[in-house]
């Protein structure tokens, strides 16, 4: 069978699907293929909202543990972890039915199926029910985003090794469990387990967690982390992964590590994701790859070939959902004739920890790799009231302006909350807001909110509740 479609996008994920969407909306003809019986991609299915569930309940149970300070004792808590995992899978089925009832009101042609490309205008799609589909295209849109990286010579063939996909399967709770890797997803799984009762362990080759993050933010979190987690491991390298009657047998390399052996029941291998684009047929077109894998395109989401784009975790970092959201829709936009380019200033970054730390523009490292001349202003959560009322003074915002003209170039926070209040961060940075526009906006009190507005008051030495006079 042979369909002819407008434009034919492969790969069903937020950025495909959001994609798909805004083509539909534009009247074009559409054709989305995923191998999922309805849009989603890694992130509803496998990622984003899966762990985010399961993070919800970690922090639920953390303040339980919390309330005790303040003289509420719930005991120690029942979990089963059956109905942790039908909660999770009922997020997910309901959020994927909502997705495939929009492709159904939007009239878009799904096809469930594996789809590979026979030429620039061609895709011949492997359905799951075993028969065969030729979709020929005007324009095409590859999102078949990204999967998990193992590590040749540490990755076995054991139910005990696990990627991230793994350990959001939630099969069971180990006693003791090793995150290898400690950067968001890492974190993020180590809070999820660590809270169900798993004696966790962290290791990163790297001299702190979130390599990419400013180390002040990173540090309040790290703080948090430790009286919860076994270990936290930095500076070391893992050399081998072994399977043995005992469990999972790890041999480290770090100076500070005083076992340089160690066994665990579960080891989750959480060091990064690569593009997919095996099995894709780019080899019949003219599409042209890096050499660190990543799909080429222009500022229009182009491909080396007229017929074809490229969106999301393909075309490099940073692999976010939000990101390939926003270029599904300059894709779109341009196959629709719009004058349009893919160039954000900034893309917000959040780890749902617990607490969250958030980062949008420049930071301070890059800054400073880049001889950048910033000023930067910190304030302290302690200071704010909302933050004493919740008993979680340990958070932060920092705002870091040029010094001659006060735009505001980046913005970092680490606290319960940093990851909904970072948006405001990102539209200051894309409107070229300054300082003194951030200072005059009012906030509502008491809010966390309010943090921002008394950190941007600090480039003056105006704010309320800090008193730190300009130089």
């Amino acid at each position: 069978m042979v369909v002819n479609t407008k434009v034919a996008i492969l790969g069903a994920g937020p950025g495909g699907y959001t994609a798909a969407f805004l083509a539909a909306d534009l009247g074009m003809d559409v054709t989305l293929i995923d191998l999922e019986k309805n849009p989603g991609g890694v992130c509803l299915y496998k990622g984003c909202i899966p762990s985010k569930a399961l993070l919800h309940i970690a922090k639920l149970l953390e303040e339980t543990k919390h309330a005790k300070k303040w003289g509420i004792d719930f005991g120690e808590p029942q979990i089963d972890i059956k109905k942790v995992k039908r909660f999770k899978d009922k997020v997910i089925a309901k959020l994927t039915g909502g997705t495939g009832q929009l492709v159904k009101q939007r009239k878009i042609n799904y096809i469930q199926g594996r789809g590979q490309f026979i030429n620039s205008t061609t895709i011949q799609v492997e359905k799951v029910d075993g028969t065969t589909e030729e979709v020929v295209f005007e324009k095409a849109i590859l999102a078949t985003g990204s999967e998990p990286v193992r590590i040749p010579g540490l990755w076995i063939d054991s139910p005990n090794v696990i990627d991230s996909t793994g350990a959001l399967e939630l099969n069971d709770v180990p006693e003791k469990m090793l995150v290898l890797g400690g950067g968001i997803i890492g974190l993020e799984m180590a809070t999820v387990y660590a809270s169900l009762g798993s004696k966790v362990s962290v290791v990163e080759m790297m001299p702190q967690l979130i390599p990419g993050a400013d180390l002040d933010l990173v540090s309040v979190l790290t703080r948090s982390l430790t009286p919860r987690l076994d270990k936290i491991m930095l500076n070391t390298k893992v050399l081998s992964v072994e399977e043995t009657d005992e469990g999972i047998k790890v041999t480290f390399d770090g100076e500070k590590v005083k076992e340089k052996v160690q066994v665990f029941d579960k080891v989750l291998m959480s060091i990064g994701r690569r593009p997919v684009t095996k099995g894709l047929g780019i080899e019949n077109t003219q599409i042209q790859i890096d050499e660190k894998g990543f799909v080429i395109v222009d500022d229009q989401l182009k491909t080396s070939d007229a017929n074809i784009y490229a969106i999301g975790d393909l075309v490099g970092n940073p692999m976010l959902a939000h990101k390939a959201s926003a270029e599904g829709k300059v894709a779109v936009e341009h196959i629709a004739g719009h004058k349009v380019a893919f160039d954000h200033v900034v893309i917000p970054s959040v780890v749902y920890t617990d607490p969250e730390l958030a980062w949008a523009g420049l930071t301070e490292n890059e800054a400073a790799e880049k001889g950048i001349n910033v000023e930067v202003q910190k304030f302290p959560w302690a200071a704010s009231g909302r933050a004493v009322t919740m008993d979680r003074n340990d958070g932060m915002t920092k705002i870091l302006a040029d010094p001659e003209t006060g735009r505001i170039m980046g913005m970092g926070l680490v606290g319960p909350g940093a990851g909904e209040m970072i948006s405001e961060g990102a539209l200051a940075i894309e409107m070229a807001a300054l300082v003194k526009d951030v200072a005059l906006t009012i906030h509502p009190h008491p809010t966390i909110s309010e943090t921002v507005m008394e950190t941007a008051e600090m480039f003056f030495g105006q704010s309320t509740h800090i008193y730190k006079p300009k130089k």
